[in-house]
């Protein structure tokens, strides 16, 4: 975390939630508009300029948004998309939830990485609205660079722009927060409870190119490290658990075991029935009501498997609003 809410009294406060961002439709033309600017953060693809944009304006704008605009149109909700729609839910529990804490006073806003609402749009308005210290909470449970730190770039290209506005400060990551944990593994036990145990149960995080691990990305041991406190608080054993890596793009190598291909693997293995659950992502979206809940499903059955059950992410339930609050509350009663 980095230093610098003044103290108590010392000006209205708010947080901002921000996670990656959605499309404003299902249609190609929204999707265009979407990667266009997802894809063309040096974050995201850190290939030089020269040999990236040739490819991603001629190509893959060209050709990827229709098929993604199919695969949302799978999962679309009546309010809009899957993650809009439960990052804003998300924002006013919390606001509710650091009421009863005794933090009425703190406003609390969300904002997307890529997409509307945009991080710098809702930072203006956190600003007119006489905000003069901001929390701002990206909902990446494990930091990379390509997620959490874009949001930093975000923030701190806003500050550039409005320099001695409000006193910012952030968390960069909860992976191994006990709330966090308690949280995962409340969801699991409610689905065990109501559908029985699988013969195995997959932990499946968004992957990255192996290369950013090379270069010195926490984020593959942040992700094992969670996957070790989920099962510790579950009670499994090795044997019960894999820890897997989805959303694979390109040609490069990723980071490995892949989701997909350890589905197909235990179907064939003998497995029976395997439950998912997503540890990295906190609210449900493309990556894992497609991805996972239909892809992923279709593959395991297909090789064999009998039983195939996807397990929610966090989303709205009691126990991750409740840590979400406490992660907040921290900083800000100091």
């Amino acid at each position: 975390m980095t230093p610098g809410l003044p103290p108590a009294g010392g000006g209205k406060a708010a947080v901002l939630l921000v996670n990656l961002g959605s499309p404003e439709a299902p249609t190609r033309q929204a999707l265009r508009a979407y990667l266009g600017e997802f894809l063309s953060d040096r974050r995201v693809v850190g290939l030089p300029r020269l040999l990236w944009w040739p490819l991603l304006h001629l190509v893959i704008l060209n050709v990827r948004p229709r098929r993604s605009a199919e695969k949302y149109a799978k999962v679309w909700l009546e309010e809009g998309a899957p993650l809009v729609v439960h990052t804003e839910r998300q924002a006013k529990l919390l606001r509710g939830y650091l009421g009863q804490a005794g933090l009425g006073h703190v406003s609390v806003a969300w904002a997307m990485r890529y997409g509307e609402p945009g991080v710098a749009g809702v930072l203006d308005r956190l600003k007119e609205e006489g905000c003069a210290r901001i929390l701002v909470l990206p909902l990446y449970p494990q930091y990379s660079a390509s997620t959490t730190a874009s949001v930093l770039d975000a923030v701190r290209a806003w500050q550039r722009r409005n320099p001695g506005a409000a006193r910012i400060e952030t968390i960069e990551g909860f992976h191994d927060d006990a709330g966090y944990i308690a949280a995962l593994a409340a969801g699991i036990q409610a689905s065990w409870m109501a559908n029985g145990r699988p013969d195995k149960l997959v932990m499946s995080f968004h992957g990255l190119p192996r290369a950013s691990i090379a270069q010195g990305d926490p984020y593959h041991d942040q992700c094992l490290a969670s996957g070790r406190l989920l099962a510790d608080a579950l009670g499994l054993t090795e044997k019960d658990y894999a820890i897997t890596f989805q959303s694979r793009f390109g040609p490069a190598e990723w980071l490995q075991p892949y989701t997909q291909e350890t589905l197909e693997s235990l179907a064939r293995s003998g497995v029976a029935r395997v439950d998912v659950v997503c540890p990295g992502f906190v609210a449900d979206c493309l990556e894992t009501l497609e991805e996972i809940a239909i892809e992923g499903k279709a593959a395991f059955l297909a090789a064999g498997g009998r039983e195939f059950r996807f397990i929610p992410c966090l989303n709205e339930r009691h126990e991750w609003i409740d840590a979400l609050a406490d992660l907040a509350r921290r900083p800000l009663a100091g």
